[in-house]
């Protein structure tokens, strides 16, 4: 590993965390304060030691794919601070070129799928549709529970390796607005999200395995929720009709892989 990001970088230590148990969909009073906690944890121990280059940072909200079993969609089961280093280096061997995202904040670096990821969804087949499970699920405690579905991981074997990595990153300034919005983005803490995170231009917030070297549509509730605003746990990004239906059509027909019992969110 490079000095230069080592002597930066502090280990992450992040607790497990274990997301409840549903009850007909729904969280039951204790099970949803256990989350609570164990979400609080989770911000907690890993923003104090986001790991970060000279251009990108690993952001808490993308941490949740390494340490998360329940996590909907791509896991990644590699060093983090030698994920940073790798997607730095292959970023500048592709030139340092940024695609655009679906607003200016957001863009994306397509690189080879160099941890062994999986793909993060299956297309739904005659074949495999019985195998659907639903559940109102959320990703952070503040934010409404939305209904769910999700192929487990353990019906769909074998699943196969993705090509690509889409590295989704969304530039300092965003997610210090988002942070502000919903503070307890910062684990608690008191300090000032401008000294909590590393001071370098855009932040991994997602990581997609998938065949294609291109942005796939994001799920159709994932931009509602952008258009609720920050305060519910969205980016404040507008509803764009267009970009809906395009979603619509492409997860009418695919649906995320889960590998714990119940994802924490879409």
């Amino acid at each position: 590993m490079h000095s230069s990001l080592r002597s930066r970088v502090p280990s992450l230590r992040i607790q497990p965390f274990n997301h409840p148990s549903f009850f007909n969909g729904q969280l039951t009073p204790r099970t949803q304060q256990q989350h609570q906690q164990q979400q609080r944890q989770l911000a907690s121990s890993s923003m104090s030691a986001l790991l970060y280059g000279d251009t990108f940072f690993l952001d808490n909200f993308a941490v949740r794919q390494w340490d998360d079993p329940n996590y909907s969609g791509t896991r990644i089961q590699y060093d983090k601070a030698e994920f940073v280093e790798k997607v730095h280096q292959l970023f500048k061997e592709q030139g340092a070129k940024l695609v655009d995202g679906y607003a200016p904040f957001c863009k994306h670096v397509f690189v080879p799928n160099f941890v062994g990821a999986k793909v993060g969804a299956l297309a739904i087949t005659p074949e495999n549709r019985h195998l659907l499970r639903c559940a109102y699920t959320r990703r952070r405690p503040e934010e409404l529970a939305v209904l769910t579905r999700w192929f487990p991981e353990s019906a769909v074997q074998p699943v196969p390796q993705a090509q690509h990595l889409d590295i989704i990153l969304y530039s300092r300034q965003q997610l210090l607005q988002e942070y502000a919005a919903m503070p307890s983005k910062t684990g608690g803490q008191a300090a000032d999200p401008e000294q909590l995170l590393p001071d370098v231009p855009w932040g991994i917030i997602s990581i997609k395995a998938q065949d294609e070297p291109y942005e796939t549509p994001m799920q159709p509730i994932t931009m509602m929720r952008n258009a609720l605003g920050r305060e519910e746990g969205g980016s404040g990004v507008t509803l764009d009709r267009q970009a809906y239906e395009a979603s619509t059509q492409y997860w009418q027909g695919h649906a995320a892989i889960v590998a714990g019992e119940e994802p924490s969110g879409e």
